[in-house]
């Protein structure tokens, strides 16, 4: 079973993996970031003030995307560079990923890339008012990525809402489910967990009457 989570810039699409990945983990799934595919710098669009823009789906190597999930949906283990902000090549680490009974991917664009929709049995939209979002995100990239404020609001206005208007929101259509990272987190997930132990158990049974 392939589950895919959507949703903007600090929505909580990496905690939510994380506690998915807690309550399964009888199951011990295996977890693909799309962070884990970014193509170096040298390769990235920039916007007119000559800014490198890594909110667009370019961004991504996206046909490694797709050939990893083939592997790995045929049984095949894959490894992948981790990705980590500003890292230099020697401490570059490599991760390898192998086939479980679940695998849960997550990523700005899982539900914009066509070809890669079409490998997921369970999608979730993670939805968190914007404010928030920003908050998140100037926190994160002050600490860890020693970015200006003005830089951050650079991006957020410039890169980051573009990004969310154009090629995350227009495709909450194709979720199956809507998480809310807010007041109703509990119910959402409490709703979702019991969905995939539904789909899981599905799954089971047409395996075993195939068999």
């Amino acid at each position: 079973m392939i589950i895919g989570i959507c949703g903007g810039s600090g929505s909580g699409k990496t905690t939510l993996l994380n506690r998915l990945k807690e309550e399964f983990k009888h199951s011990n799934p295996s977890v693909i970031s799309l962070d884990n595919y970014y193509l170096p710098i040298e390769k990235q669009e920039k916007d007119e003030n000559g800014k490198v823009n890594f909110d667009l789906p370019t961004a991504l190597d996206r046909a490694r995307i797709s050939a990893d999930l083939t592997k790995i949906n045929n049984g095949e283990s894959i490894t992948l560079k981790e990705y980590h902000f500003n890292s230099p090549p020697d401490l570059i680490s490599h991760i390898t990923i192998h086939p479980s009974e679940i695998l849960i991917i997550e990523g700005l664009f899982i539900l914009h890339y066509e070809e890669i929709r079409q490998f997921l049995d369970l999608t979730i939209f993670v939805k968190l008012d914007p404010e928030i979002q920003l908050q998140r995100r100037i926190l994160r990239d002050k600490e860890t990525r020693g970015y200006s404020l003005d830089d951050i609001l650079y991006q957020w206005e410039n890169h980051v809402l573009p990004c969310y208007e154009n090629y995350i929101h227009p495709y909450q259509q194709h979720a199956h489910y809507f998480f809310r990272n807010d007041e109703y987190i509990e119910e959402d997930f409490e709703h979702l967990k019991m969905g995939i132990y539904s789909q899981l158990k599905e799954k089971s049974t047409s395996n075993s009457l195939t068999n």
